[in-house]
């Protein structure tokens, strides 16, 4: 089994924000390459991409193109999305695109078809009342005995000095949409080696399916943010799309129904996990695209607010411009009709 261990955090301030980066997502065992025989995803070719049933993105109004990786402004005018696979690009974008189209859904995906009918998404910003349980010293070193006590793995939970705790959590990977990774002759493998820091800047990517059912499992701190964890599973496969493209969900069972709830960037996966036991029906974690429509304005830099907002403004001109000619036009026509207008 693959673990990642997260350590701490390096502080690494944006430009003005004095904020910490998330940093330093180590692997455990060591490091594999793909041998001489390893081929990349065939889909993957150099003719355009076939097979993609392109429309115009009706959900939500904000997300990150998969092929260039730039944020999409706008709603259905300015993106197209796959019904079949849900690559979303830019509308330049298109003619692009090089991944062949994963295809509708095969009969071998049912029981994911029948499970995603069952999942509801509850608030995404508020905790069940279990979770938001305020822990003393003592009552965590008793959860963490009751916790050890019942797994069958030597994953356990230890309690530190200082009084914080490490232990592990497994991520489930259900992502739709192709991940986007530096341009090199073969596409990462699940057995790919250590992966370099996280790049912003690539320019150079390629595209590839995640295989279904990857699961993952983390070494964290009971302080590990949500957010710290998206970063460490990016850096793994060296993934160089955008953090905020994706969103950690918690999943839990009740009454033979499947809630997922999107965790906020602060909450701390392992304590939940703690608090919830190790019982994967009453908590699991599943990594999934960020389709909640929302968009976290905070995390993005003061240059991108202000080229946001530069957008927002030309959108904004060029939607009145449009809507006054509609106008004038209308007003023409009546005017026309009025001058020619013969009473009688």
């Amino acid at each position: 089994m693959e673990l990642i261990e997260l350590r701490e955090l390096q502080p690494e301030p944006r430009p003005g924000r004095g904020r910490l980066e998330r940093t330093n997502a180590l692997r455990i065992s060591p490091a594999r390459r793909p041998g001489p025989g390893a081929h990349p995803d065939p889909r993957l070719t150099a003719a355009p991409g076939a097979g993609h049933r392109f429309e115009p993105r009706r959900r939500g109004l904000h997300t990150w193109c998969d092929l260039c990786g730039d944020f999409v402004w706008g709603g259905g005018r300015k993106s197209l999305q796959c019904r079949h696979c849900s690559f979303t690009c830019h509308y330049r974008c298109r003619a692009l695109v090089r991944l062949d189209c994963s295809g509708p859904p095969a009969a071998g995906d049912e029981d994911d078809g029948n499970e995603q009918a069952l999942e509801k998404d509850t608030n995404v910003d508020e905790p069940s009342e279990w979770e938001k349980a305020e822990l003393g010293q003592a009552q965590v070193e008793q959860r963490i005995k009751e916790y050890n006590s019942q797994i069958n793995s030597n994953l356990f939970m230890s309690l530190n000095k200082d009084g914080s705790y490490t232990g592990f959590i497994k991520v489930q990977l259900k992502l739709v949409r192709p991940v986007s990774v530096p341009a090199t002759k073969r596409v990462p493998t699940l057995q790919m080696g250590r992966s370099g820091p996280h790049t912003q800047g690539v320019k150079r990517r390629t595209s590839f399916y995640l295989p279904k059912g990857t699961v993952k499992h983390l070494h964290i701190l009971s302080h590990t943010r949500a957010s710290e964890v998206i970063d460490a599973l990016l850096r793994k496969f060296t993934v160089v799309d955008n953090p905020r493209k994706f969103a950690l969900f918690e999943r839990s069972e009740k009454d033979e129904q499947v809630y997922l709830r999107k965790l906020a960037d602060e909450e701390q996966p392992l304590r939940l996990r703690l608090l919830a036991g190790p019982s994967e029906k009453v908590l699991s974690f599943v990594l999934k695209e960020n389709e909640t429509g929302e968009v976290n304005w905070d995390a993005f830099t003061l240059p991108e607010l202000h080229n946001f907002l530069r957008i927002l403004q030309r959108e904004e001109e060029e939607h009145v411009r449009r809507l006054r000619h509609r106008y004038a036009r209308c007003r023409q026509k009546m005017q026309e009709a009025l001058a020619t207008y013969t009473p009688g």
